[in-house]
């Protein structure tokens, strides 16, 4: 029997060109007009109920087939990142400053391919609800689809996602169940003192001085507050103090991010970031105040659909149902939240790491990543 894979990979010339062209047009989080226009035209030429402007640029399709009442959703990202691409190739980005460099062209093109099988071969009964979600790179793209009743317009029992994964052989699968990838926070720490003339520290109170006492400080988190049991990263990875050589000045800013595999933990945290900031910077005289910002929960797979997906994949290819976390954050975690589902790396092969300026989608991941998607509705939503 062919597998959805076998038959994607007879369209790869097409979804290929698709592909390029999304990489050769990056737009921004909520910016992604013509993303849209694309997804929804290739949408509506296959028969498929498209539904625009859901989360600002969103696009969801709706294919139903049978009598069967079960619903699956099927997610994708589309947004680009704010970097120049450093590529030579002919489908390199022609905007300066914006670049595909974490794969969601391959993510939208997988998924349409998926699309194009199912509308084809309506190997299921029951609704798919094929979901091109805007701004995942720190835009807030899945929140804003959530605000505008994503779950509630389109009803899921389960939602699945992909994301390709460099350095794992095309055509290998890789996922687990519970926590899959870290929540993400960014912060900002004003340290407040009181600047003067670099010739006369006593007369001030040197922010420089105390902020970098607040950064070592802050190393204490994670190695005494949290858990040896979980896991936490807090880097500070911003250090803005003055511009001229004899003056100390009146403030400095700090900024870098927290990962954690937990809520709980995140909250933790940044109690103990704020308590510390403000007693080391107040035992030199000044003060400070965090600013702590939650960019994504942690994303958790469903033991029993991340089992559903592995086993929907391993029809197609290997995989490794003991994928290790990572540190990396994504918002379909707040999708995950809301309906229980699983997330899936697919290999990308021997390419550049994602956010890289020479990063590349490989085009022969596509029939796997939409090969998976597909496998995972006719897997959930069986004919007869």
């Amino acid at each position: 029997m062919t597998t959805p894979a076998e038959t994607v990979r007879q369209w790869q010339d097409e979804f290929t060109a698709i592909r390029r062209d999304i990489h050769a047009h990056p737009e921004l989080g909520l910016e992604e007009h013509r993303t849209s226009d694309l997804v929804a035209r290739k949408l509506a030429e296959w028969g498929i109920e498209v539904h625009r402007g859901v989360g600002r640029t969103g696009v969801v399709g709706v294919l139903r087939q049978g009598n069967g009442h079960g619903r699956i959703g099927l997610r994708a990202d589309m947004d680009a990142l704010a970097m120049t691409e450093a590529n030579g190739f002919a489908h390199a980005s022609t905007l300066p400053g914006r670049m595909h460099a974490c794969g969601h062209d391959g993510h939208t093109t997988m998924l349409l391919a998926a699309a194009k099988y199912l509308a084809e071969t309506r190997n299921f009964s029951g609704t798919v609800h094929l979901i091109f979600q805007p701004g995942e790179e720190g835009a807030g793209g899945a929140l804003a689809m959530l605000e505008d009743g994503l779950f509630e317009r389109f009803p899921c029992d389960a939602v699945f996602g992909i994301h390709n994964r460099p350095g794992l052989p095309v055509g290998q699968y890789g996922l687990r169940p519970g926590p899959m990838m870290a929540g993400v926070a960014f912060f900002d720490i004003r340290v407040q003192g009181k600047g003067g003339h670099g010739a006369r520290p006593e007369a001030t109170v040197d922010p420089v001085v105390a902020g970098s006492a607040v950064v070592q400080a802050l190393q204490s988190v994670v190695s005494r507050n949290v858990p040896a049991v979980d896991r936490a990263v807090l880097s500070v990875t911003r250090f803005d103090a003055g511009n001229a050589y004899n003056v100390i000045p009146d403030s400095v800013r700090l900024g870098g991010t927290v990962r954690a595999f937990s809520n709980a933990t995140m909250t933790l945290v940044a109690d103990r970031m704020r308590d510390i900031s403000e007693s080391v910077a107040a035992a030199f005289g000044g003060s400070a105040a965090l600013d702590f910002r939650v960019i994504t929960s942690p994303l958790v797979n469903d033991a029993a659909e991340a089992r559903a997906l592995a086993d929907a994949a391993a029809k197609l290819g290997p995989v490794d149902d003991d994928f290790p976390a990572v540190m990396g954050g994504e918002d379909f975690a707040y999708m995950l939240e809301k309906v229980p589902g699983a997330y899936m790396v697919v290999g990308n092969g021997d390419s550049a790491e994602v956010h890289h300026p020479r990063f590349d989608f490989n085009d022969a991941a596509i029939p796997y990543g939409a090969g998976a998607l597909a496998a995972i509705v006719e897997a959930k939503l069986p004919k007869g």
